[in-house]
């Protein structure tokens, strides 16, 4: 038995345990940088998004991008180095992250829209935080890499893709300090429509949310059936648009009782034809209805 043992080559057994703790060591130094690069990433990431949030002159749209950007940019740096550590070469770890990217980009096409819709939404700047857009019918809270999260009128949060964003036409109601409200009334024709339109006209130039330049106007837009109806513009600051919309809607009402208009019934009138000939000469006997 002993001279079995004796038999093995001793150099041999050296090279695999000197081969195996280089190894470890270079495997510890990797796991010890990939953990270093997440630390830090993390601690700039914080430190940036603090920084943005105290400066005033920066636009809060740009913080949430600007954080998620150096954050993976620490992260795929940490990587590089890790995988150096364990004797990768550069070279080669550039060739295979390409060709990484290049199959990544083609099973995720959606989610590489969504970047570079987030790119495209950050450099033209259609909206920003803050602001209320159709795009989601909602409020605007932060625009990521990805998504662009959403407060809706009733509370409720939602997450929508910038690619479905930016395919689209986006409406922007905060973008203009100033908006014209459209108010539509109706009143019968039996009623004076000049006593209708001077009323509704005193109503809205005296609110004092309604903006002089452009003057308030109510004109006759059309007339449908038995009535007629009007429609009133307004122009007024963004901040109390709803409100005055809300007041004037409900004082319409009473202005035209106070006007002698009373509140219109739509009524259409109806011609019933039947056989044999009439009088007039025409096939069959019409009645008129309302």
């Amino acid at each position: 038995m002993q001279k079995l043992f004796s038999e093995v080559p001793t150099p041999q057994w050296n090279f695999l345990w000197d081969a195996l703790a280089s190894f470890s060591m270079r495997l510890l130094a990797a796991i010890l940088v990939l953990a270093a690069g997440w630390w830090v990433s993390r601690r700039v990431s914080r430190w940036l998004s603090r920084l943005l949030t105290r400066q005033s002159r920066v636009d809060a749209t740009l913080g949430p991008i600007l954080r998620d950007t150096s954050l993976w940019a620490i992260r795929v740096i940490a990587i590089v180095g890790a995988l150096s550590q364990v004797g990768i070469q550069t070279a080669s770890i550039v060739a295979v992250f390409g060709a990484a990217g290049l199959a990544i980009g083609l099973a995720l096409q959606g989610t590489m829209q969504n970047i570079a819709a987030g790119i495209m939404l950050l450099l033209l700047r259609p909206f920003k935080v803050g602001d209320y857009i159709d795009g989601g019918a909602g409020t605007v809270e932060e625009v990521s890499l990805f998504t662009t999260r959403l407060t809706k009128p009733d509370g409720i949060c939602e997450y929508v893709p910038n690619s479905a964003l930016w395919s689209n036409s986006i409406r922007n109601y905060s973008s203009n300090p100033t908006r014209r409200l459209d108010l539509e009334v109706e009143i019968s024709m039996r009623d004076d429509v000049d006593r209708a339109l001077a009323a509704l006209h005193t109503l809205a130039a005296g609110d004092p949310r309604a903006l002089k330049d452009p003057v308030p106007r109510v004109m006759v837009s059309r007339f449908d059936d038995s009535i007629a109806v009007l429609n009133v513009r307004v122009w007024a600051n963004i901040d109390v648009f709803w409100d005055m919309r809300w007041d004037l809607a409900r004082k319409v009402r009473k202005t035209l009782t106070d006007a002698q208009c009373g509140l219109p019934l739509r009524t259409r009138e109806l011609q019933i034809v039947q056989g044999g000939m009439g009088s007039d000469g025409l096939p069959g006997r019409r009645e008129d209805m309302q």
